[in-house]
């Protein structure tokens, strides 16, 4: 089936691990905002906001890992969110490191955001059913950490065969 087909027919979707991925992405990540709406956030700020929150503070490289984003991106996000005063950076012994943490205003956005983030969760799960989730998340991972161990073996073969 055609990617077109995929898109003419929900149920079926394109057979490109790529373009799957991020179809779906997509398509959930706007359910997200939509729902985040009224605090004013988005999927991405909320996920933010959240994991800096869990820690009390976070610095770049944390932020990368725990969200498997790119720098560029992260630090794009970092940046609209201390504009609009819901982070700011923390004072770090090791002055080259950007520790970021929230601020009262950010926890307040936070505490409005949680429950409406909470009712698109449980509006997926109720459809998706939490059995299928299970299995969802499971396969996920997989894939996740199947694309992870390609790349970081690639990146170091390429670093190897650049040094001969």
């Amino acid at each position: 089936m055609t990617d077109r087909a995929a898109r003419q027919d929900p149920r079926r979707l394109s057979r490109c691990v790529c373009n799957t991925l991020r179809m779906v992405t997509r398509t959930v990540t706007r359910l997200y905002d939509d729902a985040l709406r009224p605090s004013g956030l988005r999927a991405t700020q909320f996920s933010i906001l959240a994991t800096i929150a869990g820690k009390d503070e976070a610095n770049l490289k944390q932020l990368e890992d725990a969200l498997a984003i790119d720098q560029t991106t992260l630090t794009r996000s970092l940046n609209l969110l201390e504009r609009d005063r819901l982070i700011e950076r923390a004072p770090h012994p090791d002055g080259r490191i950007k520790a970021m943490r929230l601020t009262p205003k950010g926890r307040r956005t936070l505490d409005v955001a949680r429950p409406l983030w909470a009712r698109a969760q449980d509006k997926v799960l109720r459809e998706l059913g939490a059995k299928a989730w299970d299995d969802a998340q499971r396969r996920l991972t997989r894939v996740f950490h199947v694309v992870v161990s390609k790349r970081r073996y690639g990146s170091r073969r390429r670093r190897v065969s650049s040094m001969t």
